[in-house]
């Protein structure tokens, strides 16, 4: 009997509030199997001993084998180590960057956090451009620490970006749509017409096609996505492309 998860498999699909709480204590048995069962918190969720506490509003939402998350339509980003952020730079201080990632204070960005970039051989970084990093610190403790640089000391698709593209924002939870292998929503646009994408972890989205027109047709298309259903996005996009054709 998969005991643990039967208390968060009746929850999935069902919005949860700050405060609920699920048992994960083991009951009383021989069974070892049971014993080394396991439960991934993902977003919203906090263990704390033998409960799990929702700490954000939401849908309930499960991946297999036994990852679970809350499923929120939050603005606030917080920055989590690892993810991928659009950010902007705000001021240069002695080697640092300073950039704004849409959480509650600024990161730091060194500038020998670029491939290539050398003591002699500094990057081109200015106040006001933007830059797609990834985080390698971040905790409530610390001021929030990113590179523009992989494991490998290459830049893979990171560093400053967005000549002539358009910046917005969305809410975390249509980013993951967006990030999700094979996304409909990427899929659906990009019958419309051929477009740049950059998606953010923090709710930053940077949209650059052929002409201005359909750069803003494209950003009023993925602001509108937010609250429609696969049915009600897939009519609107066939009538935008139909007048394009």
């Amino acid at each position: 009997m998969d005991t643990i998860h039967a208390c968060f498999k009746e929850k999935i699909g069902e919005v949860l509030l700050p405060g609920d709480v699920f048992s994960v204590r083991l009951p009383e048995s021989g069974d070892e199997s049971i014993k080394t069962e396991k439960i991934i918190c993902g977003p919203g969720l906090r263990r704390n001993g033998e409960e799990v506490q929702v700490c954000k509003s939401g849908i309930l939402r499960h991946k297999q084998p036994n990852l679970y998350w809350i499923d929120s339509q939050q603005r606030r980003y917080v920055p989590a180590k690892g993810e991928s952020v659009i950010g902007i730079v705000t001021a240069k201080s002695g080697d640092i960057f300073k950039v704004d990632v849409g959480g509650s204070e600024q990161a730091s960005l060194s500038y020998l956090a670029f491939e290539g970039a050398t003591k002699r051989n500094r990057p081109n970084v200015q106040v006001g451009d933007l830059v797609y990093g990834q985080f390698t610190i971040a905790n409530k403790d610390m001021e929030p620490e990113l590179v523009c640089i992989d494991s490998c000391g290459r830049a893979n698709g990171m560093g400053v970006f967005g000549a002539d593209g358009l910046l917005f924002k969305v809410s975390l939870g249509l980013v993951r749509r967006l990030l999700a292998p094979q996304s409909e929503i990427i899929k659906d646009l990009e019958r419309i017409f051929p477009f740049e994408l950059v998606v953010g972890m923090n709710g930053r989205v940077w949209v650059k096609a052929k002409t201005v027109q359909q750069t803003l047709i494209v950003t009023n298309l993925l602001e509108t996505c937010e609250n429609m259903t696969s049915q009600q996005r897939q009519t609107l996009f066939k009538r935008v492309a139909g007048g394009f054709l």
